[in-house]
């Protein structure tokens, strides 16, 4: 069963409906026994860092969440602001403290006459290094929605990226064992987005 982490924030309907083309047999829940009970998790997110991690807090997902990806090795897999939760820090509004379960920090997109947010599509360039390398070696087309990214992360983890304005490359798609990770909205972004969901339903 694939669980969808409900803690307040994120597209959580397109992403169930994406996930239910591929198995029928997946939930979108708040509750820590419902979500224990799942094989699979995805944490999809719009919004602030800041508040991403003070709602993981107070729903009482954060530890539990920890327990599943790091001791049980339940595969996860975070979306868009639910990707950077998924590193050690932000500094969005501040400082705030990560999942730490990637190596890296988010820092705000700057480059001078650049449209921020970043919204639209962007080719994803493949690490042909990546064991994963397969999932985008066609380079395909994604969309984004964001204003901060990783940074400093282990290229090691990194299956793609895509280039944006002159200056910064977006780190767009990861995988450390257990650990899947997507800046980029796969359940956005047509027949390969949807490739990616697949293969992490059915083979991660």
């Amino acid at each position: 069963m694939i669980g969808i982490i409900d803690y307040g924030m994120g597209n959580l309907h397109s992403v169930f409906n994406a996930v239910k083309k591929y198995d029928e047999n997946c939930i979108i829940s708040s509750d820590v026994q419902e979500s224990e009970a799942c094989d699979k998790l995805v944490l999809p997110g719009v919004g602030a860092f800041p508040d991403c991690m003070e709602n993981l807090h107070n729903t009482k997902l954060f530890e539990p969440i920890k327990k599943w990806v790091l001791e049980d090795k339940k595969p996860i897999l975070g979306i868009c602001l639910g990707m950077q939760a998924m590193f050690e820090s932000s500094e969005e509004k501040g400082f705030t403290l990560g999942f730490g379960f990637l190596k890296g920090k988010v820092i705000r997109m700057k480059e001078e006459g650049l449209r921020i947010p970043h919204i639209g599509w962007n080719q994803l360039e493949v690490n042909t290094e990546h064991p994963r390398a397969f999932l985008i070696e066609q380079k395909p087309y994604v969309y984004y929605v964001h204003s901060y990214y990783a940074h400093d992360y282990d290229p090691e983890d990194c299956i793609g990226y895509s280039y944006y304005g002159k200056s910064i490359i977006v780190p767009g798609l990861f995988n450390k064992d257990n650990i899947y990770a997507s800046q980029f909205h796969p359940e956005k972004s047509g027949e390969d987005g949807l490739r990616i969901l697949e293969y992490f339903i059915k083979e991660a």
